[in-house]
């Protein structure tokens, strides 16, 4: 029997501070290996990633997706234990990556090992694993998928370990996720001095106006699986130390997390029709950027969801609730190559100062993805 537990702790001894690798992939590339899977690494630029299956390729396949980085710790005196040192003490594993998301890691590749070993399927096991999920996420699951698809390798299924349940094992899992956007509009004026406006054109009273109108209305009332879009003005600035100067410059952040009534596009088109509406009401020049993160999707409940669904409740007593609550994950790429759903651990603890896990709830998760792989392979 593979120990998700004991795996977990040598997992956050690798100190994998997003971008480096740590040796956390090195470790589960000789154990994927030694347990008859097909391991290949794909690395691209600065990010470690690993590709791993068994079985034939081509086969019916059920994957995995997870990642072994992690945030920095901070101040490492602020740590009961060393942050990197896997500490298991009083039934409790501590160290950055305990919630997010080494235990994950951990608890799907020891579930796969022992199924595979155990009960070999008639089809294929893939487990997807990065090293840039916590950092820009363009050279991690993104480079692992692009991969795949030059290789003609396939997941039927996947499964995201990321942390989903708030407080209790079985509370939620995510079947989706909004959209997040961040846009930085930027308004051109002209310079002056306060007490003669008219010589002026105030780029912060056309900003204002342009914010003012985002934040009048809702975006939506939300649909059956989201809440209603979230939208927040997160910084104004002009640069001005100057009070009786009226600036040339100003600029603002808006972040966007929108549900599946929006797309980025259509988003980036709305908000530069209205700049382009206060443009011409107010003869301030307003010009808007847009950083798409990622596209609000769901995976429709059916027969893999309910699979996963039954097994949770039965393994914890709780039918989780289907949510597509929460900020983003990779599970954002994983959708664009096949329908994929989210259950890990609970992430109360996750990117905190003494960062932990419960071993028995590591087990337990262990215990939930087996399960499912026995499920899916009936």
């Amino acid at each position: 029997m593979t120990d998700a537990a004991d795996l977990t702790a040598r997992l956050i001894r690798c100190p994998s501070v997003t971008p480096e690798e740590g040796g956390a992939l090195v470790l589960l590339e000789d154990m994927l290996r030694a347990a008859g899977f097909e391991v290949h690494r794909v690395d691209r630029g600065d990010t470690a990633n690993l590709f791993a299956r068994w079985g034939a390729k081509g086969a019916r396949s059920i994957g995995f997706n997870g990642h072994t980085d992690v945030v920095p710790p901070g101040d490492l005196g602020s740590w009961t234990h060393p942050p990197f040192s896997g500490h298991v003490e009083d039934g409790t594993i501590w160290g950055r990556g305990a919630t997010d998301m080494k235990s994950g890691v951990a608890a799907f590749v020891a579930a796969a090992i022992d199924f595979v070993t155990q009960t070999p399927p008639d089809g294929a096991v893939i487990l997807t694993i990065t090293g840039d999920e916590e950092g820009p996420s363009k050279d991690g699951t993104i480079a692992i998928l692009d991969w795949m698809t030059e290789q003609d390798e396939r997941m039927d299924v996947c499964i995201v370990g990321e942390p989903s349940n708030p407080s209790e094992m079985g509370e939620m899992m995510k079947i989706g996720r909004r959209g997040s956007a961040t846009f930085r509009i930027k308004a051109r004026g002209v310079q002056g001095h306060a007490a003669y406006p008219h010589r002026a054109k105030n780029p912060l009273h056309a900003l204002t106006l342009y914010l003012n109108d985002l934040i009048a209305a809702p975006l939506d009332d939300g649909t059956d699986h989201f809440d209603p879009s979230g939208l927040q003005i997160t910084s104004i600035d002009c640069g001005n130390p100057a009070s009786n100067v009226i600036p040339e410059t100003a600029t603002a952040v808006v972040n966007i997390r929108f549900n599946d009534l929006h797309s980025g596009d259509s988003l980036t088109a709305d908000l530069t029709r209205r700049a382009c509406d206060i443009s011409d009401q107010t003869g301030v020049a307003l010009t808007v950027q847009a950083d798409i993160s990622g596209e609000a999707f769901l995976t429709q409940p059916g027969p893999f969801v309910d699979l996963v669904r039954d097994v949770v409740a039965g393994q914890t007593g709780r039918r989780p609730e289907l949510s597509t609550s929460g900020g983003t994950s990779d599970a954002r790429f994983v959708k664009d190559h096949c329908p994929v759903v989210e259950f890990g651990l609970v992430g109360r603890f996750m990117h905190q100062v003494d960062e932990r896990v419960p071993v028995a709830q590591v087990g337990q998760l262990k215990d939930i993805y087996q399960r499912i792989l026995e499920r899916y392979f009936v």
